[in-house]
């Protein structure tokens, strides 16, 4: 009934009616009405359609309004982002739609990662940036929220400071609602009542996570913060336990027996869910037989079962650097599903055969049952195709061709991506390092070799291989997709490369090579990491759709993902769609039911993969500050990676990443060049620049905002503030400066403004606070 609503309202020349109306162009009979009014209410709620005053039903954009999620940023404006799929849509009144800019005063009580309905009050679309008010909240994504918990003995009230900066609303807690807490705990809430122009946004501590700046208090905040859970609800539990731990010979029916080849999974030394393995062999035609398996998870999680339902709704396995919290039980993530070593396995095959230009000539997809016969890491395969290791090279004696043959072909397979224009950025991953007691002592970056690059370069085959067999197939499928990118944001980034002398040849008709191009041609040089980061942040994001649109980053016309099932939830959709398939009992009524579940569950699954890389990053940040506290007062060599109006960030050779801000710069005045990403001193002269190298001195490091500042320093150590201004730094630059924090003091409620007004106070409740939440210098560029 949905579908049948939508694809009327979508067709040309629809005008917006009354219920009735639409009932009535929709043929809808009587005794579907009850359905059809169900349906009508549903899409209302999700936002494909709108309902105005006086009772009439039509598309958003009908009525000059855009639905989308709202991305808020920390000094309180936004941006509602359209619904993936409709960004392009062309309103009665504007030009095709990217995202819509909301002011702070246009809120009307939305936060951050809401779904909402905007208007658009600003009509100028020429430069593609557009300015709304939000006019309804559709579905309220802060519940429950984490943060810092603050008594104030002094007003009779108490607050809490969520540690999401971009949620601008202190959370007001009555007495009865404090469950215990004591000042500067840190704690979580559930939302009781959300802010208006009348009301403050009040909430209720449901638990306490510990102290302020406690690390484990820390870690718990972001998993509660963006929905993770270590834990699996009791349903889920049981029926995880209920799998039989060992793959019986009944099993195999129907599979093909490949427990005869010789089969390796490669992973790093503490992986435990191994969800791919690979075989290969040599043909007499010169070809390469590849074979890559895959952890058949479809086999023990069915469709709409309670493990299916928790996958769903977890959409990923998430890896921070102490722990993993997994997608599925570890019963199936590190045991039944996982290709451990000398242990029969179900798995779902992709044989390739490969010749000597990388092209795949021929290719057969099948169940089988597997039995791995090394389980092999990274670092121990790099040290074989290296050679000199006499010890590794005797153990693995029985896999030296095969470890050859896949140096081989994968050297081959990433030639050919690089000749079709593939981007292959080279920046550095973030490695936290703990002692034997869990404390987190260090920080580096994550090394990458030659066996990294075959794992990915043999995933990466057959993930085109998988995508493009079901495209043709013509049935519903997952696919992960890559859009060209914003032009207004590659000129921009044009512009940037050309203060360093580079440019973006080919800007008329943008292709990937060009910007591979460009990469290639900073590769090695002091600029670039900046020119990938810049890069990096100029394209759209990946993500998972039901249409099939290819990868502009990868330069790949069909990209699916079908290799990590056990951890990627799209991965084992597609697994069971493509089981269907090829048992030939995908039928017309399961191809129906499969496009209007498939959008919801790629957006679903697209936004629990944001939210486990924001995450891994808040958790990155949070442990690169306890390591750097220890390291106060300590002088380090540093990049700079941006440079801002307030200062520039700069970022050290083990990846960490802080903060110089102006007012640490006192020895001139320095002038901020936008367009030229830098600042120079107005007396002396002196020019920062992105890209240039820096001396810094670590100046403060606060775990509980995760934020790193540093100083600048010369070649005689000594630092640009005047002598007789060093504390003035520590109080005006400080995230939590005194004198940052006496400002803020001023306006708390119960105080009287200057001009002598009281401030406005609901029953019950103090007035609204003014925006001066303690804020850090602003997003990282």
């Amino acid at each position: 009934m949905k579908n049948r609503i939508i694809k009327l309202i979508n067709e040309d020349g629809f005008k917006p009616g009354t219920a009735d109306e639409i009932a009535a162009a929709a043929d809808v009979q009587t005794d579907r009405r009850a359905d059809f009014e169900a349906a009508l209410k549903e899409l209302e709620n999700e936002g494909y359609i709108y309902m105005t005053r006086n009772g009439k039903y039509g598309k958003p954009e009908s009525f000059n309004l855009i639905a989308g999620k709202l991305s808020c940023k920390e000094k309180g404006f936004g941006f509602v982002l359209p619904v993936p799929g409709r960004e392009m849509l062309k309103t009665p009144a504007i030009a095709p739609v990217k995202d819509v800019f909301i002011p702070p005063d246009a809120m009307n009580g939305a936060m951050h990662n809401d779904r909402v309905i905007a208007s658009i009050i600003s009509k100028d679309g020429a430069r593609g940036r557009l300015e709304g008010e939000i006019v309804k909240v559709l579905e309220r994504a802060n519940t429950l929220v984490t943060g810092t918990f603050r008594k104030d003995d002094r007003y009779g009230f108490s607050f809490v400071e969520p540690d999401d900066k971009r949620i601008a609303n202190e959370i007001y807690i009555k007495p009865d609602d404090e469950g215990g807490a004591s000042d500067r705990q840190k704690v979580a809430v559930s939302i009781v009542e959300w802010p208006s122009k009348t009301r403050s946004l009040s909430g209720r501590v449901m638990s306490i996570l510990g102290e302020e700046g406690d690390t484990e208090a820390e870690i718990r905040a972001i998993m509660m913060n963006y929905g993770l859970s270590r834990e699996f609800p009791e349903d889920v539990v049981a029926q995880a336990k209920a799998i039989p731990m060992k793959v019986e010979e009944v099993m195999a029916a129907g599979r093909r027996d490949l427990r005869q080849l010789t089969t390796v999974t490669i992973d790093g030394e503490d992986a435990k869910d191994l969800d791919d393995a690979v075989t290969i062999s040599g043909m007499k035609n010169g070809s390469y037989m590849l074979g890559v398996h895959i952890a058949d998870v479809s086999y023990y999680v069915e469709e709409g079962s309670p493990l299916d339902k928790e996958a769903m709704k977890r959409g990923t396995s998430v890896y921070l650097p102490d722990r993993v919290i997994p997608m599925l039980p570890e019963e199936l993530s590190n045991g039944i599903c996982s290709l451990n070593p000398k242990k029969d396995r179900l798995a779902f095959t992709v044989m390739m055969e490969i010749n000597k230009d990388g092209m795949v000539l021929s290719h057969e997809i099948f169940e089988s049952i597997i039995n791995i016969n090394e389980r092999m890491t990274y670092t121990d395969v790099y040290g074989i195709l290296q050679g000199g290791n006499k010890e590794l090279e005797s153990r693995y004696a029985l896999l030296a061709d095969d470890l050859s043959l896949m140096k081989e072909l994968a050297l081959i397979l990433k030639n050919k991506r690089a000749e079709r224009g593939a981007i292959d950025f080279d920046l550095a991953e973030t490695k936290i390092l703990f002692d034997s007691e869990g404390k987190p002592v260090d920080v580096t970056g994550r090394e990458r070799n030659l066996a990294h690059g075959i794992i990915e370069e043999f995933m990466l085959v057959c993930n085109e291989t998988v995508a493009e067999h079901f495209f043709w197939a013509e049935i519903p499928f997952v696919y992960r997709i890559h859009e060209e990118p914003d032009m207004l944001k590659i000129e921009a980034l044009n512009e940037f490369a050309g203060t360093m002398g580079y440019h973006i040849r080919g800007m008329g008709d943008l292709h990937p090579k060009a910007l591979q191009n460009l990469l290639a041609e900073v590769r090695g040089k002091d600029e670039e990491k900046v020119v990938s980061t810049a890069m990096l942040r100029s394209l759209q994001k990946a993500r998972y759709s039901e249409e099939h649109e290819g990868h502009f980053g990868l330069a790949a016309r069909y990209y699916s993902h079908f290799t990590s099932p056990i951890r990627r939830y799209p991965d084992l959709i597609i697994h069971r769609i493509m089981k269907e398939s090829l048992r030939g009992v995908m039928n017309e009524k399961r191809q129906e039911d499969l496009v209007a579940m498939l959008k919801p569950v790629a957006g679903h699954c697209s936004e629990r993969e944001r939210a486990a890389d924001n995450a891994e990053r808040d958790a990155d940040d949070l442990y690169k500050a306890i390591i750097m506290k220890e390291h106060l007062g300590e002088d380090f060599n540093a990049i700079i990676s941006n440079v801002t109006s307030f200062g520039m960030y700069v970022e050290l050779e083990n990846t960490v990443e802080g903060l110089v801000h102006i007012s640490s710069m006192e020895d001139d005045y320095y002038i901020f060049d936008e367009k030229n990403w830098s600042m120079t001193g107005e007396r002396t002269g002196k020019r920062y620049r992105i890209g240039g190298k820096v001396k810094v001195r670590l100046a403060k490091a606060d775990p509980g905002t995760r934020r790193i500042d540093f100083v600048i320093i010369d070649d005689n150590g000594k630092t640009a503030t005047k002598g007789r201004n060093k504390r003035k730094f520590s109080a005006a630059s400080s995230v939590s400066g005194a004198g940052i924090k006496r400002k803020a003091e001023k306006n708390r409620p119960g105080r009287p403004e200057k001009s002598g007004k009281k401030p406005y106070k609901t029953a019950g409740q103090p007035a609204k606070r003014n925006k001066t939440r303690k804020r850090g210098p602003g997003p990282k560029a």
